[in-house]
């Protein structure tokens, strides 16, 4: 995919992030997103990408967590933001999509008691104005018979469903930044690749940007403008998705995309001294 041109820059960061005794699991993270952008963050479990998540949120204290530098969002530092401010932010303006939508969703309320919490967090209206926000997200998400689906619990739903609803839940208020944490690996091959293609949807229809973390390179290549490449808390090299498929500069991005077991369809195959160069 090629990257929107001329946008504004939404997100720029410049951050290292320490835990106790846990020094420096991300050092000097340099990104920016801008709008309209799907930027893909790849890297092996542990690399530190979910803490950059945490970092953007404003959620690093939770896990005792502390970051350093600055992440400028829509000129103001979410690093220098009080927690109330967060609190508003968090779910209106970014928004997160986690890997595992059952244990996300909470199984005692069913899914139109959750959306509407969700809805009631961030906006003011009539019940009426709150159920159809409601049923018009759910329609942009895929979801069959949305009246029927209020009333079930996350256990009567399937995987794939689940995961429509937790993205639900994240673009109710059509945020300008969305966070995808591994929100395909729990899927089965077709439901990955229609999730994806949601995603997909949803940033040319709404705008959205998302940063899109994963450690599957092949659905990084299908969805993301460009890609950034974390090892060990660093980051390594960053670009257009096709060059960095194609061109690889880093050893380890060479090594990341020399293990694939294809290569993406869109994109040519490398040659072996392109790979090993």
């Amino acid at each position: 995919m090629s990257a929107p041109a001329d946008r504004q820059t939404l997100l720029a960061l410049r951050v290292s992030v320490d835990y106790p005794g846990k020094p420096s699991v991300l050092r000097d993270v340099t990104l920016d997103i801008a709008e309209g952008e799907i930027l893909g963050l790849v890297g092996e479990s542990g690399s530190g990408k979910s803490t950059l998540s945490l970092a953007i949120l404003g959620l690093l204290h939770l896990k005792n967590g502390a970051a350093r530098g600055h992440i400028i969002f829509r000129n103001r530092d979410l690093l220098a933001l009080p927690q109330p401010e967060l609190r508003k932010l968090r779910g209106r303006e970014v928004a997160l999509v986690l890997q595992s939508p059952h244990n996300s969703l909470n199984p005692a309320l069913s899914i139109g008691t959750q959306l509407t919490e969700a809805w009631k967090a961030h906006a003011q209206g009539t019940r009426e104005a709150c159920r159809r926000s409601i049923l018009e997200t759910l329609e942009m998400v895929s979801l069959p018979e949305p009246e029927a689906l209020l009333r079930r619990r996350p256990s009567e739903l399937s995987v794939g469903q689940a995961q429509r609803v937790l993205i639900a839940l994240a673009i109710l208020h059509r945020p300008a930044l969305l966070i995808a944490d591994e929100p395909t690996s729990a899927l089965d091959l077709i439901t990955q690749s229609e999730i994806l293609r949601l995603f997909a949807q949803l940033n040319r229809e709404l705008g959205t940007s998302i940063l899109f973390i994963s450690h599957d390179l092949l659905a990084v290549a299908s969805l993301c403008h460009r890609t950034a490449i974390l090892k060990s808390g660093e980051l390594v090299e960053t670009g257009p998705t096709e060059r960095i498929f194609r061109q690889p500069e880093h050893s380890y991005t060479r090594e990341l995309i020399a293990a694939l077991p294809a290569f993406p369809e869109h994109l040519r195959t490398p040659s072996a001294a392109e790979l090993s160069s």
